[in-house]
């Protein structure tokens, strides 16, 4: 049983973190981009860029990526949207990336939990069986001891996948309503750039 409470523990560590990563990822979006399009209007593209360092989370990064480029036009008179949408782009899968950092081992104790528990069956039917070897005669007191061994190593298995499936539906979840605001904001931001 104790594999499975490391892995449980382990797994929940992971989710806790990642809940607090993306606890502090998420920003008001629309207030943020009300305030970069002010910036944009009364102080152009570096003091929007001031409005992005001063604001936490992966849209704000995406957009000082994006505004970071902004004067690499083709000439002085136009605004450099493409290399802005190359920019957003490609910080956007990095941002993504870093969202979903971690994940691969909640997953990976997701699935290991119930496998151990199932072990633990393994091992308690065996030693179900050395203990009639043992004894030469089956009585229910002889099997009891490993049965419960099994019994119980996979249960809690499967009680432990089940928790940090939860947390991994709610993380997943999560990601995506971030990664849904990071388009649209991405769009947002080439539309204001686009007026200037």
């Amino acid at each position: 049983m104790l594999p499975i409470l490391i892995a449980l523990v382990l797994g929940l560590a992971i989710a806790i973190e990642r809940i607090l990563y993306l606890a502090f990822s998420s920003i008001n979006t629309k207030k943020f981009m009300a305030q970069v399009e002010a910036a944009l209007a009364n102080g152009g593209v570096e003091a929007a860029k001031e409005v992005c360092r001063n604001t936490r989370g992966p849209i704000a990064s995406i957009y000082y990526q994006g505004l970071d480029r902004a004067d690499q036009g083709l000439d002085r008179y136009h605004l450099g949207l493409d290399a802005v949408e190359k920019a957003v782009v490609s910080y956007g899968s990095v941002q993504t990336g870093q969202l979903e950092s971690g994940l691969s081992w909640l997953s990976l104790f997701i699935s290991l939990s119930p496998s151990l528990g199932f072990m633990g069956t393994v091992v308690g039917l065996v030693q179900s069986f050395d203990s009639i070897q043992a004894a030469g005669d089956i009585s229910p007191a002889l099997v009891a001891g490993g049965m419960k061994v099994a019994l119980l190593t996979t249960l809690l298995g499967l009680i432990a996948a089940m928790i940090l499936q939860v947390f991994y539906n709610y993380i997943i979840a999560k990601i995506d309503s971030i990664v849904n605001e990071m388009e649209d904001a991405s769009i947002s931001l080439l539309d204001m750039l686009n007026k200037k």
